[in-house]
């Protein structure tokens, strides 16, 4: 199902939309079960959740890569990036796995994600997001407003850009510019990133977040993966697209 007018509106104006059923529940399931026997925890049995956050890499088993590439998510993909213009993921990851903990969340703090390594293998971010179209969060869990949601600041995209106008194609390194666009997107509006098994939410790569602590009872499962660009953005094309739009208003503001 393709995205509404509205929806893709709502993508260039607050900077993420929600795709909801975006794979099917059977396959979802068959990729939790297969992220339970990674952890080496029995989802019967809490007390092997003995870890408040588990970090996961890529599968790319065949349940994997068909929850990441349904016809759904590719027309959004098509919708929002541009026909031929992103690369087909060919598994998932990487996972943060929360699990219910009175403790402080491990690897939390508002940031945005990096684009590119630099020469030095240093990570970067520059105004054309080379390397990264999409930050996407597949969900694989049931995940309610106390079950470590993502937060995301709303519109905090079009914050980006006035930090990157200068930099030319060699951007700033990635912490460089968390640094600046964390305070400077502060007093946008907070929304959580709930939903349901099969959900997935397609975030404009400038998009500001945080990863939240787990006050629930059901672990969190959820992949965060980018979706690949095959060319940077054309912020002078004649028809640009939703991410492309979005961008070009931060930095014309």
């Amino acid at each position: 199902m393709a995205l509404t007018d509205n929806q893709v509106e709502q993508f260039v104006e607050e900077g993420f939309v929600k795709l909801e059923r975006a794979f099917p529940e059977d396959v979802g399931e068959q990729c939790r079960q297969e992220i339970w026997d990674a952890t080496g925890c029995d989802p019967s049995d809490r007390s092997t959740w003995t870890q408040p956050f588990i970090r996961l890499e890529s599968f790319g088993t065949p349940a994997f890569r068909a929850a990441a590439n349904t016809p759904s998510l590719h027309e959004a993909f098509d919708q929002l990036v541009g026909a031929g213009r992103w690369i087909a993921l060919t598994g998932l990851g990487t996972f943060p796995l929360r699990f219910p903990s009175t403790d402080a969340p491990l690897e939390a703090g508002w940031h945005v994600e990096a684009g590119f390594a630099g020469a030095q293998g240093e990570m970067r971010v520059d105004l054309r997001s080379r390397g990264r179209a999409l930050l996407m969060l597949f969900l694989f869990s049931e995940v309610g407003s106390d079950d470590a949601p993502t937060q995301v600041r709303v519109g905090s995209h079009l914050d980006v850009p006035q930090f990157l106008k200068a930099t030319g194609d060699d951007g700033v390194a990635w912490m460089t510019l968390c640094e600046e666009v964390v305070p400077a997107s502060a007093d946008r509006p907070v929304e959580l990133a709930t939903g349901s098994l099969g959900d997935v939410y397609l975030c404009h790569p400038f998009l500001v977040h945080t990863g939240t602590a787990h006050r629930g009872h059901v672990p969190r499962f959820m992949a965060q993966p980018p979706l690949r660009s095959i060319e940077p953005l054309d912020l002078e094309s004649p028809s640009p697209t939703p991410v492309e739009r979005a961008v070009i208003i931060g930095r014309d503001r």
